[in-house]
């Protein structure tokens, strides 16, 4: 039913042929529930396992709470970042640091079942690299949410991004070690991690199921937080922006060239007097605001390729001392 373990030395803790990474953000409230559900998933699974919980800067205490589950449960590791870098800098931190020759990504809500690894554990015993996760519901999400979602995987597909995102699908998912090991090699500062997964490219399979509600605390990503985390996609994944933005150039360019001969021929051969004033000041907003849009676009990827000459960390860690303390 598993992989085989890696050859252990004698008096040794065994390797952990399974690593969940849980990413996690002021989420004391979560932590006692997730935990209760996760450990018992883990001993009907019965692999070797680690459950390595990365702080991303929480303030509420999560991170003292982990280390006292670690002093009773030897799986538990604790991965402390400096400050809070994003979810996608701390999954990346996750697997920087996993061990298992499966990994598993799952946040702390609950609103993704652990549950539901044997039979993603089984699907991977069958062959697959990746098995993600697909909800076929979303409870307690605002309609506005679910429109703009749909919104943006809709936009992704129709500019034919490097990627193909599956509607329904998150960070949720079960991979194998080669996954991993391709995941890590990519280390662009603007991470958009749903499409660097799929951008790997090795065999997965879709399991559907019901999401459920969050259980304790509020969701860290509001509004502006997401289409933030939309325009990384688009931008990481495709050049159709820029190539709009030369379109919308040339066609405005183009009319004002029909308009412009349209006029000179009403004048010339009727005698019409040029509009004035008023139609001076459209014409000159409407190319203004062209321009500013297209200089947008370009700013946003250079912006892009300035974050990355910098050469930056994707993330500092603070602490791991509870893996150490083992040892």
């Amino acid at each position: 039913m598993s992989p085989t373990a890696p050859p252990q030395q004698a008096n040794s803790a065994p390797e952990p042929v399974l690593s969940v990474i849980v990413p996690m953000f002021n989420e004391l409230s979560s932590l006692a529930p997730f935990w209760q559900r996760m450990s018992a998933v883990l001993e009907q699974l019965d692999v070797p396992a680690e459950v390595l919980f990365v702080d991303d800067g929480s303030r509420d205490g999560s991170a003292g709470r982990v280390r006292t589950m670690a002093r009773q449960d030897a799986r538990i590791r604790l991965l402390e970042l400096s400050r809070n870098f994003g979810k996608e800098a701390a999954m990346t931190a996750g697997l920087d640091h996993c061990r298992g020759e499966r990994v598993l990504i799952i946040d702390a809500d609950l609103q993704d079942p652990p549950e539901l690894l044997p039979r993603m554990w089984e699907l991977a015993d069958e062959g697959y690299d990746v098995v993600v996760p697909r909800r076929t519901a979303r409870p307690g999400e605002t309609h506005s949410k679910v429109f703009f979602s749909a919104a943006f995987y809709w936009t992704m597909r129709r500019i034919h991004a490097a990627v193909d995102l599956t509607p329904g699908t998150g960070d949720f998912r079960l991979m194998s070690r080669r996954t991993v090991e391709a995941i890590r090699e990519l280390r662009e500062k603007n991470r958009f991690m749903k499409g660097i997964f799929e951008w790997v490219g090795y065999p997965r399979v879709l399991l559907d199921y019901e999401r459920e509600p969050r259980a304790r605390g509020a969701t860290k990503f509001n509004f502006f937080k997401l289409l933030h985390l939309a325009a990384d996609g688009i931008a990481a994944f495709s050049t159709a922006p820029l190539k709009l933005a030369t379109l919308a150039g040339v066609g405005t360019a183009f009319v004002a060239f029909l308009f412009g001969a349209y006029i000179i021929a009403k004048t010339l051969l009727f005698g019409d007097p040029v509009p004035g004033y008023p139609t001076l000041v459209v014409v000159v907003l409407f190319f203004s605001g062209v321009q500013l849009l297209a200089i947008g676009v370009l700013g946003e990827y250079i912006g892009r390729i300035y974050n990355e000459a910098k050469g930056r960390p994707l993330y500092i860690v603070k602490a791991a001392a509870l893996v150490d303390e083992r040892r």
